[in-house]
């Protein structure tokens, strides 16, 4: 009898650490899944341009004040780098 309860015993635990062993395949599986999903794209940074367009248009402003352009150039140059 008592034979019987330590293969009883054996197979329990056999059975228990075969079903962790599956269950941690069914997790890595998972895990490799996910790795391989194609990665969530974030919004690009902000354009370079912009920052350009407004510090040509600071200069723009600061030739405007000291008198070197007229406010026709002022506006037609304005209007050029806004609209690019």
């Amino acid at each position: 009898m008592p034979r019987m309860l330590r293969r009883a015993a054996v197979l329990g635990a056999t059975a228990h650490v075969a079903s962790n062993r599956g269950q941690a395949k069914a997790e890595a599986a998972q895990q490799q899944q996910a790795a391989a999903a194609p990665p969530v794209q974030q919004a690009p940074p902000p354009a370079a341009p912009a920052e350009d367009s407004y510090a040509e248009l600071m200069k723009l402003k600061e030739l405007l004040d000291a008198g070197v352009l007229t406010q026709a150039e002022f506006d037609a140059q304005k209007a050029k780098i806004l609209s690019a």
